[in-house]
């Protein structure tokens, strides 16, 4: 891990992407868009702007887990789709981090913070994304 300096998150979905940056030396994050996708389908040329703009050395995507850490049926292999395709588009190391109970984390975020307005659906995916790569960060110093 000490080769690597930022690291950007995605929290994938059918109709948005939210996406973060952050950095190791802090262990923190911030948002920075949503991306939005059609039907699962991200648009790749915003998604390779934003990977040429912050040269992230790692992407973590967020794992749709259930409860119980088992894989669901639908969403968990799209994202597993969509992380291979960003290593394979793109050239770049890429790993899957668990993100149960991120939305609902973010949401409870936004909300204390900013009340009502702050739930758009774009900022809770970002938000979203920032928690998977601060959990990515703790889970790192216990290894």
């Amino acid at each position: 891990m000490d080769y690597i300096q930022s690291v950007m998150g995605f929290d994938y979905g059918t109709k948005n992407i939210g996406v973060a940056i952050g950095q190791i030396i802090t262990r923190t994050a911030r948002p920075l868009k949503a991306l939005k996708a059609k039907c699962g389908i991200p648009s790749w040329d915003a998604i390779e702007v934003l990977l040429k703009e912050w040269k992230p050395d790692l992407v973590v995507v967020g794992l749709p887990l259930d409860l119980y850490g088992g894989e669901l049926d639908v969403i968990t292999p799209r994202v597993r789709k969509f992380a291979n395709r960003l290593k394979g588009r793109f050239y770049i190391t890429v790993e899957l981090h668990d993100e149960r109970f991120t939305t609902t984390e973010a949401r409870s975020l936004l909300f204390a913070h900013r009340n009502y307005r702050a739930l758009k659906k774009g900022e809770i995916d970002c938000q979203s994304a920032v928690i998977i790569v601060t959990s990515w960060f703790e889970k790192q110093c216990y290894k």
